[in-house]
């Protein structure tokens, strides 16, 4: 996480941290076209609305959902992760705004729809997992 990132409330570097490896694992595994390790980045009863606006119930829902996406019209997309603001919301749930940058396969700069993500992360028994959020496409870069 970057010092241009925003913490809002009282956020130990352990949980930054744990939600930063969340973030950049969700990155790798959308970026590799893995659905199950994208999936296994949400909570077993997680609520996602997706940048379509479909909402996904469950890990199994996102798991299912992304395994064709990233096959099919996602096999050409590629992103970085960059977190802006992390938002303590209650000890070890914290909100986290995320800017989408298209890239190409190897990083670097690419056309294509930016993206903006609210993701709700929660430290769960099997780890710390995205319980709530919603992926946003948009034309510009996101603020």
């Amino acid at each position: 996480m970057s010092d241009e990132v925003l913490v809002v409330g009282t956020v130990p570097r352990r949980t930054r941290e744990a939600v930063s490896a969340v973030v950049k694992a969700l990155e790798g595994a959308f970026n590799t076209k893995d659905p199950v390790a994208l999936g296994e980045q949400f909570s077993t009863d997680a609520s996602w609305t997706n940048a379509m606006g479909a909402r996904l119930d469950g890990r199994k829902a996102v798991t299912e959902f992304s395994a064709p996406a990233l096959k099919g019209f996602l096999s050409d997309s590629y992103a970085r992760y960059d977190i802006v603001k992390v938002l303590e919301v209650a000890p070890g749930v914290v909100a986290v705004n995320v800017v989408q940058t298209p890239t190409d396969a190897v990083g670097g700069p690419a056309g294509g729809p930016w993206g903006s993500a609210l993701y709700v992360i929660a430290e769960r028994p099997d780890g710390w997992k995205i319980v709530a959020g919603q992926n946003t496409a948009v034309n510009t870069p996101a603020a």
